[in-house]
């Protein structure tokens, strides 16, 4: 009987399987991301959807209700200090008004960044192949 020893060597598929495999890793890495990413749109359109609705609430509410007050407060003085309380309900909501859009100004300047999640895993990403580069 005759021994016969095979060369260990490459299989004829193994480089185009190999090929396959990273292909289909990278692919199935872009699809989470993309996933992550539509989440997070998803997640920024519905909270400012909300923002939008309630701040359209607040203005038409808040309009109303300096209105009507405004004019109450004159009402009452209308006799002695028209003028005064006039004057008066201006300054008031002048007031008011300013420190709404200071508060505004500040909380749109305190916001996370749009998509940071998104953004962070793909430093992570780019990070970890940095890595295996150099290592």
């Amino acid at each position: 009987m005759r021994d016969t020893e095979e060369l260990p060597g490459p299989a004829p598929h193994g480089i185009l399987d190999s090929l396959r495999r990273v292909l289909s890793t990278v692919i199935e890495l872009l699809y989470t991301r993309a996933e992550l990413f539509t989440t997070e749109v998803e997640e920024e359109f519905h909270r400012a959807a909300g923002l939008l609705i309630w701040a359209l609430v607040a203005i038409i509410a808040g309009g109303f209700t300096i209105l009507l007050l405004s004019l109450t407060i004159v009402i009452a003085f209308w006799d002695d200090h028209r003028l005064l309380a006039a004057l008066g309900v201006t300054v008031l909501f002048a007031g008011v008004l300013l420190t709404a859009l200071i508060t505004l100004r500040r909380r749109l300047k305190s916001r996370p960044p749009l998509l940071a999640e998104t953004l962070a895993e793909l430093r992570r990403d780019r990070d970890a192949l940095a890595r295996k580069d150099r290592g």
